[in-house]
């Protein structure tokens, strides 16, 4: 029974960790939201593993948890004044 929720939350959570991965590191500007963002998805994830608990499930879970956790923490550590600047289009 809880393979049907691995099979619903899958894609969205391999999705949101490269997707997250991609926003985290090319816009830095966005920091804020795309780790609202990824804890979002891992709140959502928490709801389907508590709903239909599967052990595949908590293991995708946990791995999205180290993202997150991981890229929280960089953001924390890193100076918010050192950050570089926007990408200026000349004409």
């Amino acid at each position: 029974m809880g393979q049907e929720m691995l099979n619903a939350l899958l894609l969205p959570l391999l999705f949101s960790m490269v997707g997250g991965t991609y926003a985290y590191v090319r816009f830095p500007e966005r920091r804020p939201k795309v780790l609202l963002t990824l804890v979002l998805f891992q709140l959502v994830g928490a709801y389907g593993h508590t709903s239909q608990p599967d052990t595949a499930l908590f293991g995708l879970l946990t791995l999205h948890l180290l993202v997150v956790v991981a890229w929280l923490v960089h953001y924390l550590q890193t100076p918010q004044g050192r950050l570089r600047p926007e990408r200026v289009r000349r004409e």
